[in-house]
């Protein structure tokens, strides 16, 4: 399942930011936690939620006070997306910067836009950083996350394949795998230079739902959510794959760093 193919409004929570103007992503896919628990409120606070006519559709990280990183639009500081909180804080984005080789590969219908499927959102003014909305910090350019080691990503997507998507914000425990495992499942869709894989099971996975999400390893984001098997998103014979944050790491620099 592909995320965020339709046309997106820009909205943040604990900054809710109302939409620029609409663009569309074709690539992420819209995910979601299957098992796992509900977090401990605020407990993420760099975690933001992608919007679309007030419903969730895909995650994101603050990485700084004025930039997200993602694959789409978003709202950050909210336990509980349908409930108004004290915590919450409403932002406009000024600009939304895919990574350029993205936009070349999609106009061309190459799945090569799977591997550069990542995006940066300015906001109009910073975030108010607090105990209940913090910048997280990003891996090292020499980080190499060792496999089979327990990572965790978070979401509000949806709890079951074809659920509704939880107001509440639920993270689970994934197994981080060798490339080998998505190379065989998912062949030349799978590039190991850019992409993660992770295990899946009937009771721990990402769902419809959050696609830009973090994948935290030894608390660090080390990559985003992108897809998994389509329409059955825990199915246990194909790993679920993840873009790697550090390959991308001098573009995302680049790009924070330039004056706009």
């Amino acid at each position: 399942t592909l995320l965020c193919k339709c046309p997106l409004n820009i909205l943040v929570i604990n900054m809710v930011t109302y939409l620029l103007h609409l663009f569309a992503v074709s690539g992420a896919m819209e995910t979601g936690i299957v098992g796992g628990k509900e977090v401990k409120k605020h407990s993420r606070p760099y975690l933001v939620s992608v919007q679309q006519h007030g419903s969730h559709k895909c995650g994101g990280i603050l990485i700084r006070k004025d930039f997200v990183l993602t694959a789409a639009h978003f709202v950050l500081g909210a336990h509980n997306i349908q409930k108004r909180e004290k915590s919450q804080q409403r932002i406009k984005v000024i600009k939304n910067i895919w990574h350029p080789k993205y936009k070349k590969y999609t106009d061309e219908g190459d799945w090569r836009n799977l591997s550069v499927d990542i995006m940066l959102l300015k906001l109009k003014s910073n975030a108010k950083l607090d105990k209940f909305v913090k910048a997280l910090a990003l891996p090292s350019k020499n980080n190499k996350p060792p496999v089979n080691v327990k990572c965790t990503i978070a979401g509000w997507g949806m709890r079951n394949p074809g659920g509704k998507t939880s107001d509440v914000l639920y993270e689970t425990s994934v197994l981080l795998l060798p490339p080998c495992e998505c190379e065989r499942k998912w062949q030349q869709y799978f590039d190991p230079g850019y992409m993660m894989c992770t295990a899946t099971t009937m009771s721990n996975a990402f769902c419809q739902g959050d696609s830009g999400g973090p994948l935290v390893c030894s608390a660090k984001p080390q990559g985003l959510a992108i897809y998994t098997y389509p329409d059955k998103c825990n199915e246990p014979d194909y790993p679920q794959v993840s873009l790697n944050i550090t390959p991308f790491l001098d573009w995302i620099a680049s790009v924070i760093n330039k004056k706009m």
